[in-house]
């Protein structure tokens, strides 16, 4: 598997997530012995996301629900609006999946992905659509695609943020440059009238772009937002000459409507859901998700009007929308018709007002990635999911998964009571899980009718403007989470948690202008490794590295912090080692610091790649994962250098009780027992 890198809605974002070529197993130790490979677990999150979609001709020329649905490969799916049957699957190789799909007027249907970069896709028949390539170098990511009146296709991403077109006549790709100059992002777009309309991730901003005379020019602001606002443009739509852009974040935010012609702003809706508006009605009429109900709105009288099809869960947001006659006796005429997240598809008429809600044949099976690895009690690994989201409690034995739909998870912990902390994405949300009870999540899957919540939501961190839960530790039965800021800010936070009071207390900025990646504990104190980096690639960093600091919990203060390895711009990874310093890691080197004299003791420069892991502690021993691709034995009373003792690609690595080692690789899980690998051929 070739090099990735994923969205992480930021992440990250966005947020980047890297799986590495598989390697194998180091051959032995210093003594040459042959080494235990590691044991394959097998994939325990396995769901269906839908994301970039669109309503278009199908093969058979009636109107089909296009999704690109995540996966390893993603596909593009046609989905019959009237059976739920998949006519379509097409394969999108090298991609993991896609925000954003767009037609052709030859019947070509594109798609825009994340994987192997932001490459772009067509599909003209077959099970697998033709790779474009990459249309602008240093995009990982296409955010959004469009064609224009005249089949030609545009298109944006990130980091770089340029403005392309693709020209389905000839095969050329055109690069415009960046629509707003200090913008990395192009998150949202639209074509109307031979202009081009683009959204930025932060503060926003819309740029309108003239093809003929190759000009940008941006949009005034809608009234009403702040001028130092930090807000996504996050979708764009436009129709009869009205811009529509919803500006907020992937939750409910305030769609506002643009008069193109008179340049001015006309109206402002609350609490849309987005992602797409319709395509007008006869009369004029568009149709968005609004506070859970789809709702017509009327851009000439600005009246909004209920249909009775309403929605549930955390996520309601249509992932295509558009218009298609079905032929079915309560559905006479067109229908407005469209795709859900989880693969489901709804249906309106607006003659009868017949509505439904209906499963699709789409697969349900797509590996997600393991984002948040956490050890269990006896037996048991838990694992979360990146971006489809997704908690399994493994089974570290035979591998079989218990799976729950669940948020994106970004940090697991289990505690000495047994409850399990989830920390999830966005708003830095923690939950609490108790194994032992029925689970049950009116967000994302709930239980049988009357079943309390399992996981309980304990808080949010959303007005402390704070997105990712990035760790978790307990300090004496209170819960320590360390968080990354949202969008384009700057600024982590420590939250600290009492499950028997509620009590939280949340200190921003502990280390000033850094994100808290990595936490450990020992006596009462909280230790906590930083990033230099926030919410987005949008935020350009006030310092130059990664900080390690002390936080006495019940005394509510820190007690210092250093510089572990000047110019490392993260410390990924704390714990403290059997000789109770502070081991941690900051690019490819493995350090040590005295959590009494505060100093840095020990230093190992490892690795020759990106550097960056986990740290696990067994034992004497800790493991340190370097590179993605490596994991080195440090013992902490040797001066000897950390010894390699596995050579596999891997994302994640935790220690379990059980004496073994845990890591994911992309979708997959293995197990390694490091007592296999006779340390004492180390030394």
């Amino acid at each position: 598997m070739s090099t990735r890198r994923a969205f992480l809605v930021s992440t990250t974002a966005a947020l980047s997530a890297t799986a590495l070529p598989a390697v194998p197993a180091l051959a032995g130790t210093g003594a040459g012995a042959a080494s235990p490979g590691p044991h394959p677990l097998g994939i325990p999150l396995k769901d269906v996301l839908l994301i970039g979609g669109i309503v278009a001709p199908g093969p058979d020329g009636r109107p089909a629900c296009w999704n690109v649905s995540n996966g390893d490969p993603a596909h593009i799916n046609a989905i019959d609006p009237v059976t739920g049957e998949v006519s379509v699957a097409a394969e999108l190789p090298g991609a993991d999946g896609g925000w954003t799909a767009a037609a052709g007027p030859d019947g070509s249907v594109y798609a825009g992905t994340w994987g192997s970069r932001g490459r772009l896709y067509r599909w003209r028949g077959g099970d697998t659509a033709e790779d474009l390539g990459v249309p602008v170098p240093g995009d990982d990511f296409i955010w959004r695609v469009a064609v224009d009146a005249d089949g030609k296709v545009w298109g944006g991403g990130s980091p770089m943020a340029h403005l392309f077109r693709y020209d389905p006549d000839t095969g050329a790709i055109e690069d415009f440059g960046r629509p707003i100059a200090d913008q990395t992002y192009i998150k949202s777009l639209a074509c109307a009238g031979g202009k081009v309309y683009t959204g930025a991730y932060s503060q926003g901003r819309i740029a309108e772009f003239d093809p003929a005379t190759r000009t940008f020019t941006e949009l005034p602001k809608p009234p009403g937002l702040p001028a130092d606002n930090k807000l996504s443009v996050y979708d764009i739509d436009v129709h009869d000459g009205r811009l529509y852009a919803r500006i907020g974040t992937a939750n409910p935010s305030t769609l506002f409507v643009y008069d193109i012609a008179a340049r001015t702003w006309t109206d402002e809706i609350p609490d849309a859901h987005g992602l797409n508006i319709s395509p007008p009605d006869a009369d004029g009429g568009v149709y968005f998700i609004q506070k859970s109900e789809m709702r017509r709105y009327d851009p000439t009288t600005r009246k909004l009007t209920g249909t009775g099809l309403t929605f549930s869960g955390r996520v309601q947001n249509a992932r295509s929308i558009g218009w298609a006659e079905l032929g079915l006796p309560d559905y006479p005429g067109k229908s407005l018709v469209g795709t859900l997240w989880r693969g489901h598809m709804f249906r309106y008429n607006p003659a009868t007002g017949a509505y439904a809600t209906l499963e699709t044949k789409v697969r349900r099976d797509e590996p997600i990635e393991i984002l948040a690895l956490g050890a269990g009690g006896r037996g048991t690994v838990y694992a979360g999911g990146f971006l489809n989201g997704g908690f399994a409690a493994v089974d570290t034995g035979t591998g079989t998964p218990d799976f729950h739909r669940f948020s994106q998870i970004e940090s697991v912990l289990q505690t000495r009571d047994g409850s399990v902390w989830i920390g999830t994405y966005p708003e830095a949300r923690l939950y609490r899980y108790e194994p032992r009870r029925t689970w049950s999540s009116p967000e994302y899957s709930p239980g049988p009718d009357g079943t309390p919540d399992n996981p309980e939501r304990a808080y949010t961190l959303k007005e402390h403007v704070q997105m990712r839960a990035k760790a978790l530790v307990e300090v004496r039965g209170k819960i320590v989470m360390g968080t990354v800021p949202d969008g384009d800010r700057l600024g982590g936070a420590i939250a600290v948690y009492d499950p028997d009071s509620g009590e939280l207390e949340v200190t921003r900025h502990v280390v000033q202008d850094e994100s808290v990646f990595a936490l450990a504990t020992a006596g009462g104190v909280v230790y906590g490794g930083c990033s230099i980096t926030g919410g987005l690639s949008t935020t350009p960093p006030t310092r130059e590295s990664g900080a390690v600091f002390a936080w006495h919990v019940r005394r509510r203060r820190k007690l210092w912090e250093l510089v572990p390895v000047p110019g490392a711009a993260t410390v990924t990874a704390v714990a403290i080692g059997a000789d109770r310093n502070l081991w941690g890691i900051a690019g490819n080197t493995v350090f040590a610091i005295s959590p009494y004299t505060r100093k840095v003791v020990r230093r190992f420069t490892v690795g020759a790649g990106r550097g960056g892991g986990d740290l696990a502690v067994v034992g004497r021993y800790l493991y340190a994962s370097i590179d993605g691709n490596r994991v080195y034995r440090v013992d902490p009373w040797s001066r000897k250098a950390p010894v390699p003792v596995v050579e596999h690609a891997h994302r994640r690595l935790v220690a379990h009780s059980d004496g073994r080692l845990y890591f994911s690789r992309g979708a997959e899980l293995y197990r390694i027992d490091p007592r296999d690998h006779a340390p004492g051929d180390d030394h």
